[in-house]
């Protein structure tokens, strides 16, 4: 699950490895057909004519849960099915159309799919990549109507606790952790004292405390949370809320980091055993979980633990890529992070000149490429890949870009060139992307 936001993300190794501050992309990377709607707007039109439901897939090419979705689940006889009941339509996060209405409905995470009625009005939605088996139930019964919040909290209210359960975990699905705890008190007090001895409830209400700590910026409360959120049975949810609790605990001296951190280790070594590195992993979202244990591991000292972990995952990437790259994008990608992580430089490089190759029409691995070559001092060999990339990119990536390209500029003594480049991108996109125009400009001071 790739993690969107305007000031970075909580998952620390994607603001590492794969975002760029800006949040570039180029084409979409899921199933597109080519046929759907080219705007939200234009669907609920479109809805509105067939009295269908809206399904809107939020993505973008840098995503690798993406990836997986378009190869894994956006496909066959069940993706045609589902095309027949709605109006699906792809909204690109860095595209204004798409960036609008993720702020409009408080998407965080890609892929995000979002259900609406014909009004409008949202009638459920699913986050992160889903096997096949587990996506579509979950589709249809947001479909069916089943999951509509206002039928939830009448039964909730009737003290139905697997309604309880639902409403807040609606309420986390739209990072509303004050709103659903305030919800919950308006329960009757038999239902809230029954419903505080119920399990599942009492990890739903964990984690609300969990997203409250975390807008609080409150360390200490969003630790605790997450202790006790990573206690409960939440499955493929577990690599998100270990990076909450490492980044709650970054801070601490170093013994208490590392203890906090050994904590955890042998559920996620479990977690990532039976979970993840197996031949038909359960949880969809196998960087994450691969990612999570090394980061545990660096966490707690455990060099040798996380070097095992990455040679392990980068092992088995290859045994089911095989040789050509091209043949499954999500699992290349993530060969590509590992190995980045691992500090295999050679291989790196080397992967991404075989994915600037097999995926040529757009800008993604060519800017990865040339960025890694600038900030590795090779502005001179960087460059031509920033520039490639350039022709390729639209949107908010066309200031990431451009960052680079005026950094490589700079370096070669072109400070010229690089204000001109930064003039020319900020005249076309800055009015829409003002943020990221603004720390495209202090890049020529």
């Amino acid at each position: 699950m790739d993690v969107y936001t305007a000031k970075g993300t909580p998952m620390k190794r994607l603001a590492a490895l794969l975002l760029p501050l800006a949040l570039a992309a180029a084409l979409p990377a899921t199933a597109a057909s080519g046929k759907g709607p080219a705007t939200i707007a234009a669907a609920l039109e479109q809805a509105a004519r067939q009295h269908k439901p809206v399904l809107i897939d939020f993505q973008a090419v840098w995503c690798y849960s993406c990836y997986f979705m378009a190869s894994h689940v956006l496909t066959g006889d069940e993706f045609k099915a589902l095309e027949s009941k709605v109006v699906f339509v792809e909204a690109d996060a860095d595209a204004p159309d798409g960036q609008a209405w993720m702020k409009k409905l408080n998407v965080h995470f890609l892929p995000t799919y979002v259900a609406l009625d014909e009004h409008g009005n949202e009638l459920g939605r699913i986050l992160a990549e889903r096997p096949r088996d587990k996506f579509y139930p979950e589709v249809a019964a947001i479909l069916s109507g089943n999951q509509r919040l206002d039928k939830l909290k009448g039964d909730a209210q009737k003290g139905s606790l697997a309604a309880v359960a639902a409403v807040l975990d609606d309420y986390q699905k739209h990072y509303a952790g004050p709103e659903g705890l305030a919800w919950f008190d308006t329960l009757p007090p038999v239902v809230k004292n029954v419903a505080d001895k119920d399990r599942d409830v009492a990890l739903s209400r964990q984690q609300l405390l969990l997203l409250k700590a975390k807008a609080d910026k409150d360390d200490a409360a969003t630790a605790d949370a997450a202790k006790h959120v990573l206690a409960g049975r939440i499955d493929c949810q577990r690599p998100y809320v270990l990076d909450d609790l490492l980044a709650a605990t970054k801070s601490l001296p170093l013994e208490q980091k590392r203890a906090a951190a050994a904590e955890q280790k042998e559920a996620m070594q479990s977690y990532v055993d039976t979970q993840v590195l197996v031949a038909n992993p359960p949880c969809a979202d196998i960087r994450s979980g691969v990612l999570s244990l090394a980061d545990v591991d660096a966490a707690a000292g455990d060099a040798a633990g996380e070097k095992a972990i990455l040679d392990r995952a980068i092992d088995m990437t290859r045994g089911k890529l095989g040789d050509n790259v091209a043949s499954d994008r999500n699992l290349a990608d993530n060969l590509r992070v590992y190995l980045l992580r691992a500090k295999r430089t050679d291989e790196v490089d080397a992967l991404e000149l075989k994915l600037i190759a097999a995926y040529p029409n757009d800008y993604v691995y060519a800017y990865r490429h040339g960025r890694n070559l600038v900030e590795n001092g090779h502005a001179q060999e960087g460059l031509p890949f920033l520039e490639k990339a350039a022709t390729k990119a639209y949107g908010a990536n066309k200031l990431q870009v451009a960052t680079y390209r005026a950094k490589a500029l700079i370096a070669l003594g072109r400070k010229d060139e690089a204000k001109k480049v930064v003039d020319t991108v900020v005249a076309q996109e800055g009015k829409t992307f003002p943020e990221a125009a603004a720390r495209l400009r202090q890049t020529i001071g």
